[in-house]
């Protein structure tokens, strides 16, 4: 072998060693939720930085059934939301960085859940999420659950009619799918698939012995459609 060949070798070998990342257990990335065992979270209402307005309500209202799922009692949001607004607390921004104690008093909430809307765009076709979500203890002021997704959502519609005719169908169909998707259901699969790896809380149904599952990424980014569940 050539010694270009073995030194070529020996820099895609490094190379693949440094960018595999080795998965990491759960209860080794999120160490923090299971040794405060919260059980009650407060939604705050979610960043819009993206240049969608409506994403913000929308995206606030599909947050608490996987949160509740995995075993976590959700402060009803109708009730939080009405609450935060009177109390000057619906930019939740503010809040981010400073102590959360007042929550805690105010709620009886062990934590409380950030999410900031990066982006939210439409296109022909799809349509573009990224969204960061952070779970903070209200009690010490210390992130215990991180995640940020890049979430493209295909609203791709295809036709089984063969020629020129079947194109125009598929691409018609795909133009008023992409118009007519509802927020909605964007943020439910968006939420739904982030939240997949978040710890069992109390009143999951499922057993909490989760030391053999490994977390995900602190950053992904996944290609998903109306049938994901």
């Amino acid at each position: 072998m050539k010694k270009s060949t073995i030194v070529f070798v020996l820099i895609v070998a490094i190379f693949y060693s440094c960018s595999t990342t080795k998965p990491i257990l759960k209860t080794e990335a999120y160490k923090g939720m299971y040794s405060e065992k919260p059980l009650t979270v407060l939604l705050m209402p979610p960043i819009n930085r993206s240049t969608s307005i409506e994403a913000k309500e929308y995206f606030h209202s599909t947050l608490n059934i996987p949160i509740a799922n995995a075993g976590f009692y959700v402060i009803p949001t109708f009730l939080s939301m009405e609450i935060l607004k009177k109390e000057s607390a619906y930019d939740a921004e503010l809040f981010l960085n400073s102590p959360l104690t007042k929550f805690g008093d105010v709620f009886g909430a062990d934590v409380a859940l950030f999410t900031i809307i990066h982006k939210w765009d439409k296109t022909y076709g799809m349509v573009y999420v990224e969204v960061e979500y952070i779970i903070k203890s209200i009690k010490t002021n210390e992130i215990l659950y991180t995640r940020k997704g890049q979430i493209n959502y295909d609203t791709n519609i295809q036709v089984n009619n063969a020629g020129l005719a079947g194109a125009l169908i598929s691409i018609a169909a795909t133009a008023i799918n992409t118009a007519a998707t509802k927020y909605v259901d964007v943020a439910r699969i968006t939420n739904t698939y982030t939240f997949k790896d978040l710890p069992s809380g109390k009143y999951s149904p499922i057993n909490p012995n989760e030391s053999n599952e490994y977390a995900g990424p602190k950053e992904f980014k996944v290609k998903l459609n109306s049938q994901y569940k």
